[in-house]
């Protein structure tokens, strides 16, 4: 059997059970103990605290997210760490207005449908054996049978859906979970292991402010879960959504956000957008190209940024120059494994 350990969390004095062979960052969401994180794979940098006593094993961080001088300087990624003593940990704890914290939950599901919805891109529809609460814009873990890794993949579904769980997969070339697994043999019926929520992008449903989505390929699935969320609840807020693809075969659910458009003119306003065409019915250029030639200025709104790393920094960028402070921006990287190895390094002025 694997050993023990007392973790202690300061400032809040709280302490929780942690397995030698389990991350830290886990056995405090499973605790109910909220502390920042984002990507759970060591590459973003966002869960880094301060060891303010014992010891533990860095695991499998990355030398960009968690520098050498770091480690000494006795600094380290929840994510990746686990005790190899009692540890005490001083977190960036973040209570924030309206937002509930659900704690982290294992799941058994069965697949209910794969379906190919655009290029190199597949959709899954898993049921639960039981109900599932998060904020929308979270995401779970999904275990890749056989190999002792998991996936994230952010759900696009609204909390009310607790039963059913709807997820956005990009085909990476190589990849473990996407190429070896979900875009090969994964069926209907099949049984998958999971566990969730995880994540701080979701929706904030403290901020009134009329909000600018923008998403780039399946960053698009956490936005949905935001809108479906918004607009089937009946909450007062505006919404427009940028959404960009290279082709219109790149793109997917565009039907289904022209249709709530319509149904919700007032409320909702989608632009989606192509880089590498023209064609009917889209914008064309890049999603920031396109929100930068339509809006004069983005000051008093929110924005929720999410899809791979060049487009969401892109986007602060224009949003930044729109005069929209970092404050009022919420972002999600959608990075991969082979993001591990790549000196990205995220601005700790943003929140996710």
């Amino acid at each position: 059997m694997p050993a023990t350990y007392r973790v202690t969390v300061e400032p809040l004095g709280q302490q929780v059970d942690c397995r030698e062979d389990q991350p830290i960052l886990d056995a405090c969401l499973r605790a109910g103990i909220w502390l920042p994180h984002a990507c759970t794979h060591g590459t973003c940098g966002t869960c880094k605290v301060e060891i303010l006593d014992g010891e533990v094993d860095h695991g499998d961080a990355s030398t960009f997210a968690l520098m050498d001088f770091e480690r000494d300087e006795g600094k380290t990624l929840l994510c990746c760490a686990r005790p190899r003593s009692d540890v005490t940990i001083e977190g960036d704890v973040e209570v924030e207005e309206g937002v509930t914290t659900y704690p982290v939950r294992d799941f058994v599901g069965t697949v209910a449908a794969v379906e190919d919805c655009a290029t190199d891109t597949r959709r899954l529809l898993i049921d639960l054996d039981h109900d599932i609460a998060f904020n929308p814009g979270q995401y779970v873990s999904l275990e890749v049978p056989g190999t002792g890794v998991s996936r994230t993949y952010s759900m696009a579904n609204p909390p009310a859906e607790s039963r059913r769980i709807e997820l956005h997969i990009r085909r990476t070339p190589g990849g473990l979970a996407s190429d070896g697994w979900i875009f090969k043999t994964l069926a209907p019926g099949d049984t998958v292991r999971l566990s969730g929520p995880y994540g701080r992008f979701f929706w904030r449903p403290a901020r009134t402010e009329p909000a600018i989505c923008i998403a780039g390929g399946t960053g698009l699935a956490p936005i949905k879960a935001m809108i479906r969320h918004v607009l089937e609840t009946g909450a007062d807020r505006k919404i427009t959504l940028y959404h960009g693809g290279r082709t219109a075969a790149h793109m997917y659910d565009v039907d289904y956000f022209r249709a709530l458009e319509e149904a919700h003119p007032d409320r909702f306003r989608y632009r989606p957008c192509l880089s590498d065409e023209q064609a009917a019915g889209y914008q064309t250029g890049l999603v920031t190209d396109v929100l930068a030639a339509e809006m004069d200025t983005c000051r008093g709104h929110v924005a929720y940024v999410c899809g791979p790393p060049p487009m969401v920094e892109a986007a602060l960028r224009t949003l930044m120059a729109k005069r929209l402070f970092p404050r009022d921006i919420y972002r999600e990287d959608f990075y991969d494994a082979s993001d591990k190895a790549a000196a990205t390094v995220r601005s700790p002025l943003l929140k996710r």
